[in-house]
């Protein structure tokens, strides 16, 4: 059974840092392009961030440039998103995904093809 698992979400004031972890199990993520998107109430999901299969190609939204990370851990199937000085507009559930129809770092949704169940992010202001 293939597995996206994210944890690392919690409470933060402004300003704040958290590092969201993504591990994957069931299946070996090597080739795959990973990503990770956010939906806030009443909104449709929204990328965040993306890595190629070998995280050599990085993509962001422009609102989080310059503050998040993406990065993976191949040894131990896992990928993590780095967010520092986080905005209380940052407050969101947080969901990685994988891909194993493309490689790049694909912000299109639709592309990927295994999810994770979400970790709420909330920053207070």
């Amino acid at each position: 059974q293939v597995q996206l698992e994210e944890s690392g979400g919690g409470l933060v004031q402004a300003g704040g840092s958290l590092r969201l972890s993504c591990v994957a199990s069931g299946r070996t993520f090597t080739s795959d392009a990973m990503g990770w998107f956010r939906q806030s109430p009443g909104k449709e999901r929204e990328f965040v961030a993306a890595c190629n299969w070998s995280c050599s190609s990085r993509r962001y939204v422009n609102s989080v440039n310059g503050r998040f990370t993406v990065s993976r851990d191949y040894a131990q199937n896992t990928a993590y998103l780095q967010m520092n000085s986080l905005k209380p507009e940052d407050t969101a559930v947080y969901y990685c995904a994988a891909s194993d129809r493309v490689s790049i770092a694909s912000t299109n949704p639709s592309l990927y093809n295994y999810w994770g169940q979400g970790t709420q992010v909330t920053v207070s202001s």
